[in-house]
């Protein structure tokens, strides 16, 4: 029988990453994401290019990188440092470090960003929960919590902000509009990953007794309880929920899988295996692949989705646990010229992601204006 193992020593506490996808600077239009894998060990971030399963860049962070998110247009990356009580701000366009925002709590693992893109919200271990301001890469405002917070997510009207409380066993809903505690959900024991459903009507909470809660949103109340994997291994990570909805993507630490779970009705489809410890899972924006950070042995599995087999294994950095569910959907242009769109895109998505890319392009201008006036 298989045993229980310990995660990589380094990874002691509340352990926490986010694996994130955007585009980064050289992607063309109408080009795939690109994967940021927070590589705690090692306090780096690896770009993989998810049409080739290469790295293609690896990105100096603080220490211990964990959580990640990009923002919805892609041009943006917030890194969660652990280590250092710090967010480090990424530019996908040069892949480098543009801003480090402090004041965000101590021990910041989860990282999720608004709809509209212009907060981020940054859970920490010791209960806080920060609100950055995306434009001057600013704290604008907390809420404490109380016990150590892991993940958390932004329902899709950017309403409301969902945390999982790991030392007390519950989800934390948060007013987005107030920044205050709207109600506490109990759930199974030391929740870590969290993600909601594109509707906004569920919110699932990945436990680490091995199971899944479901929760109504439109009650606060759990409505079904998941049992994943083997109970003499329990140990759930992260959690990631399809683009259509349809689907839950689950970690099993200890057993070395991810678990494939059918929403309509809920049950377990399948167990993946996957590397050593995966703890972190995301999908791309069109729900084909699945990628699982693996804590154990430095690798990022790529599951496809429709075999539910792994098809790619790609070597990153140390402790990659890749905690979450965050995407990015392409088509950020590789510079600030917004007439060279892809050909055969919708109209209404093309419109959307050029005034998303405007207003980028629109705070770069801010942040060149104001470096050249520090230079003066």
């Amino acid at each position: 029988m298989k045993t229980q193992r310990p995660l990589p020593q380094r990874l002691s506490g509340i352990l926490v990453a986010l694996l994130a996808l955007s585009l980064t600077a050289a992607s063309v239009a109408g080009a795939e994401p690109f994967a940021y894998i927070s590589n705690s060990g090692s306090n780096n971030v690896s770009v993989i290019d998810v049409a080739t399963n290469a790295v293609v860049a690896t990105v100096p962070v603080d220490r211990q990188p964990y959580g990640a998110a990009a923002n919805p247009a892609g041009t943006r990356v917030y890194v969660a440092n652990y280590g250092a009580d710090s967010v480090s701000v990424i530019d996908t366009r040069s892949n480098t470090v543009v801003a480090t925002v402090v004041g965000v709590g101590s021990r910041p693992s989860g990282v999720a960003v608004s709809v509209d893109s212009t907060k981020v919200y940054v859970a920490s271990g010791d209960g806080t929960v920060a609100v950055i301001s995306a434009a001057s890469n600013s704290v604008v405002g907390s809420v404490s919590t109380g016990g150590a917070l892991t993940g958390i997510a932004v329902n899709p009207a950017g309403t409301r902000v969902y945390v999982t409380s790991f030392s007390n066993n519950s989800v934390i809903v948060i007013n987005a509009s107030s920044i205050s505690v709207d109600t506490t959900i109990g759930v199974g024991f030391a929740p870590a990953g969290i993600g909601v459903s594109p509707s906004g009507d569920r919110v699932y909470a990945a436990n680490s007794d091995g199971t899944v809660s479901v929760i109504d949103t439109s009650t606060n109340a759990v409505v079904a309880t998941v049992p994943v994997g083997s109970p003499s291994l329990s140990m759930l990570g992260g959690l990631a929920v399809s683009p259509s909805g349809n689907l839950l993507y689950v970690a099993n630490t200890f057993e070395d899988t991810v678990s494939v779970i059918a929403t309509q009705p809920i049950a377990v489809l399948a167990d993946v295996p996957v590397g050593r410890s995966p703890f972190g899972v995301a999908t791309d924006p069109t729900g084909a692949r699945v990628f699982v950070g693996n804590g154990a042995d430095g690798t990022v599995s790529v599951i496809d989705a429709t075999g539910n087999a792994v098809v790619a294994t790609v070597g990153v950095g140390l402790d990659p646990l890749g905690f979450g569910a965050f995407v990015a959907a392409p088509g950020a242009a590789a510079s600030c010229d917004t007439e060279g769109e892809a050909d055969g895109r919708k109209q209404q998505h093309r419109k959307l992601r050029k005034q998303q890319h405007e207003h980028d392009c629109d705070d770069d201008d801010d942040d060149e204006e104001t470096e050249d006036h520090e230079d003066k």
